[in-house]
């Protein structure tokens, strides 16, 4: 007799794979991204919490550098930290004793006047403010000789034509200075609209060294990277799911073999 012939067919399974997706590399490298993701975005936003403090402000005395209603982050600090061309957050009684935003033009030992060439002199340098708006002068009308007392500063706003800054105290008891202590925080950046960072006065640099920028690049990368690693270790599973299945069909797709 002859022999018999048989075909097998490849087993086809209509249940569905409830196990874990991907390797098991894989879901352990993923599950760490994700945990690690959440550490630098968490981290990030509690350390900005901490640094900053958001402001909104009203007038427009500091344009054009900050226009009214932008909203700015300024950096917590002690004002003996404050320098010359720093924008500055303060609270003062004879200013009204609301949060304003200003300039620092000259510290506690500082002789400041204008005008010289349409320019502010500080301790017998012309300084140059490009942050002004082009074309203006250091101020519209000129004021005398200020020399500024030990801890206090000198304040001035961008828009010097309408800025209600130290020139318009010149008559009070500290002619027109600010304690230190007033100080608040420091501006660092203009995040609505999106700015950015301020740009460094650099005019002030030959007469001693400008503050650092603070941590805001450091926490907004943070916060960027820890978003990339949540996102990414989270699409691991539906990517292996997808790549699985695209595996069963192409072979369930095969024909089965004869033997």
């Amino acid at each position: 007799m002859g022999g018999e012939s048989m075909t097998h067919t490849a087993p086809r399974s209509g249940g569905s794979d409830t196990g874990p997706v991907g390797s098991r590399t894989g879901q352990r490298l993923s599950g760490l991204a994700v945990a690690l993701g959440l550490v630098l975005f968490l981290g990030g936003f509690a350390w900005g919490a901490v640094v900053y403090r958001p402001y909104t402000v009203p007038t427009g005395s500091m344009t054009p550098t900050i226009a009214a209603g932008d909203r700015i982050l300024a950096q917590r600090v002690d004002g003996a930290e404050v320098r010359r061309g720093d924008v500055v957050v303060f609270k003062d009684a004879t200013w009204a004793n609301a949060p304003m935003v200003k300039r620092v033009v000259a510290v506690g030992g500082d002789t400041v006047s204008c005008c010289q060439d349409g320019k502010l002199k500080v301790n017998g340098k012309e300084i140059d403010e490009p942050y002004l708006t082009k074309g203006e002068p250091a101020e519209i009308t000129g004021f005398p000789t200020v020399t500024v007392p030990e801890g206090r500063l000198f304040l001035l706003g961008d828009e010097r034509g309408s800025s209600l800054d130290s020139t318009a105290h010149l008559t009070d008891a500290a002619g027109g200075t600010v304690a230190r202590s007033a100080v608040d925080a420091r501006v660092d950046a203009v995040v609505y609209p999106m700015n950015g960072m301020l740009p460094r006065p650099t005019g002030f640099e030959a007469l001693g060294a400008l503050s650092s920028p603070g941590p805001l690049r450091t926490i907004i990368a943070l916060v960027i990277g820890g978003a990339v690693l949540v996102l990414g270790g989270g699409a691991y599973g539906p990517i292996a799911k997808r790549t699985g299945a695209a595996r069963a069909r192409r072979a369930s797709a095969e024909p089965a073999g004869v033997r």
